[in-house]
């Protein structure tokens, strides 16, 4: 028995509700006073209850039912068809007055300690080893810890999954979890070549980025499969295999048509921006592969260039040209060497982060365009219960009424409103999950362009430096054919000393000859990768080091005008930024 409402008025008048009980005649607590509220109901106990129960049996039970009249078996389908006629509202909206006064009196009265709070689940990957068995499919290694209910223990050592393995899991990921943006699986291997020490830390590096978003997902994580992937046998596949919610040509035919109707603006507006970067991304790995294709076509021409020059050594008589051919044609050899190098370098630093970028852009739009189907599917269920409303309005209003036909008309109408319900509220939960999906993605996959592009323009400077200080490596040679410089064959006579370039080699340990920046401690770090640079404690500002040039070592800084708290700014995000004045500082940035 409910005794909540006696509370919403401070004064009561009128007989106790106490007088039902068995104890209504007990004087030893003293009488209540009409003014004085009621004391706060506490915790049921076993006497209560079983009074409480006596005296519900006490009272007298209803007469049973013994016939029911014809007009009233008449007018039940006419009052069915008059209730499933209303319209639908969903069930947050239908909230009474009697329930809202009912949840206030409890809040007022009933004050309940703050319930506990959930602990926030984890599942933390390590990948810890690498593995390549001949050239069947490389083997990963990795531990993981979590305090998810679902798991047998919280730790789990040496956990091994080939890479197919990693494939299966996030295709069933993508079809399972339309509410999660999963990212691409990396691929096995890079440009720069399997067994390679560059390689190996790249592949690693990139599948532990990847087990850190999966696992730290929060709706990926609670996934059944993600359980039989760290406890599992060797030999994974999924259980449950769920596809995409259209396929084939049914999935082509609706992306001919113009999208839905969205009240989400961020959503509506990201599928467009999603597809530029996939067709933009992959059109950039094409070209990329082309450049690359035509630099090692350039290096293996260099080479061959370089053997007929060195060969040309042989019949000369004369002894400085034939020094000059033969020094000259292993430089060029080895120009065309570099050329190969940075080939691979382009590939691996930049084409192959394209390729995975637009990979990963196909999936999120993909991601996207499940959403626009689901959004499809509730607009088909909401004119599905329209269709169903009318047809049982148009019953309703028919002269003969038939039980059989109003009972098929109203399981019909609930069935259309329980899958438009559930059609709404898994919109819902999508469109708010894919929200905060999207920002994460633009924003992981802004980062990862930016720190490509940044060891692409590096790399490209480190190559250009080498083929500069290979190159100069043979002046001398050159210079030496005769007296005059080299100059006489073209019937030129020799430049005067004092209008003589230095012959020296331009790249040194102390920076370039015509710049003024000092070369960086962390070159060498900083060549490596842009993704793993190690910072060398000690590093000292670049225009606090000294300059050795031409005349006596002295100091000398950048020439800078204007305001210093601006150039200030600047100089603290220089390290992230590639143009002009970045690259000629960076190209005193390496030793060879």
């Amino acid at each position: 028995m409910d005794y909540s409402s006696i509370h919403e008025n401070e004064n009561l008048t009128g007989p106790s509700p106490w007088a039902s009980s068995p104890q209504a005649g007990r004087t030893s607590f003293g009488e209540p006073r009409a003014d004085a509220p009621s004391p706060t109901p506490g915790p049921r106990t076993s006497t209560d209850a079983s009074n409480a129960d006596l005296s519900i049996s006490e009272e007298p039970l209803p007469p049973p039912a013994t016939a029911i009249e014809s007009d009233h078996r008449e007018q039940a389908p006419q009052q069915a068809l008059e209730q499933a006629s209303i319209p639908y509202r969903p069930q947050e909206q239908e909230v009474q007055p009697q329930q809202q006064s009912q949840h206030q009196s409890q809040q007022r009265y009933h004050n309940r300690p703050p319930s506990r709070q959930h602990p926030q689940y984890k599942l933390q990957p390590k990948l810890t080893g690498l593995e390549r068995p001949g050239r069947k499919d490389p083997i990963l290694r990795f531990d993981v810890y979590t305090n998810l209910p679902g798991f047998r223990t919280t730790q789990f050592r040496d956990v091994r999954r080939t890479h197919s393995e990693f494939q299966k899991l996030a295709d069933h990921l993508i079809s399972a979890n339309p509410e999660a943006m999963v990212p691409a699986v990396p691929a096995s291997s890079t440009p720069a070549g399997v067994g390679t020490d560059e390689d190996e830390t790249r592949v690693k590096a990139a599948m532990q980025r990847w087990l850190s978003i999966v696992f730290g997902n929060e709706i990926l994580m609670r996934d059944d499969e993600i359980v039989r992937f760290v406890e599992g046998d060797p030999g994974y596949s999924p259980v449950m295999r769920r596809s995409q919610p259209a396929t084939g040509v049914r999935r082509k035919v609706i992306k001919q048509f113009a999208p839905p109707p969205d009240d989400t603006p961020e959503l509506q507006d990201a599928r467009p921006v999603v597809k530029s970067f996939y067709l933009g991304s992959m059109d950039a790995s094409q070209k990329m592969d082309r450049v690359v294709k035509a630099r090692r076509g350039l290096g293996l021409a260099e080479a061959e260039f370089g053997a007929k020059l060195a060969s040309m050594a042989e019949p000369e008589g004369h002894p400085g040209l034939k020094n000059a051919y033969r020094k000259l044609g292993r430089t060029v050899q080895t120009t065309g060497d570099l050329h190969a190098v940075q080939g691979t370098s382009e590939a691996t630093v930049l084409g192959e982060p394209l390729n995975y970028f637009s990979n990963d852009a196909f999936i999120v739009k993909e991601t996207l365009t499940n959403r626009h189907i689901l959004l499809r599917d509730l607009l088909a269920a909401q004119a599905t219960t329209r269709t169903k409303l009318s047809a049982t309005e148009r019953l309703r209003a028919s002269t003969s009424v038939r039980r059989d036909k109003v009972d098929e008309a109203i399981a019909s109408l609930e069935e259309a409103r329980a899958h438009e319900t559930h059609l709404g509220n898994k919109t819902q939960r999508v469109t708010h999950y894919l929200l905060k999906e999207r920002r994460r993605w633009s924003a992981r996959t802004a980062e990862d362009l930016r720190a490509a592009i940044r060891e692409f323009a590096v790399r490209q400077i480190e190559a250009e430096r080498r083929q500069l200080a290979t190159l100069e490596a043979v002046r001398p040679d050159i210079r030496a054919v005769d007296a005059s410089g080299g100059l006489s064959r073209l019937g030129r006579e020799a430049t005067p000393a004092a209008r003589r370039s230095a012959i020296q080699s331009s790249q040194g340990p102390k920076g370039d000859a015509w710049s003024g920046v000092a070369r960086r401690p962390d070159a060498m770090n900083r060549s490596m990768s842009g993704a793993y640079s190690i910072p060398t404690p000690g590093a000292e500002d670049d225009n606090s080091n000294p300059v050795q040039g031409d005349g006596p070592t002295q100091g000398r800084k950048r020439a800078t005008s204007g305001n210093s708290s601006i150039l200030d700014a600047v100089n603290e995000d220089d390290d992230d930024r590639v143009d002009a004045r970045n690259a000629a500082s960076r190209l005193a940035a390496s030793t060879f």
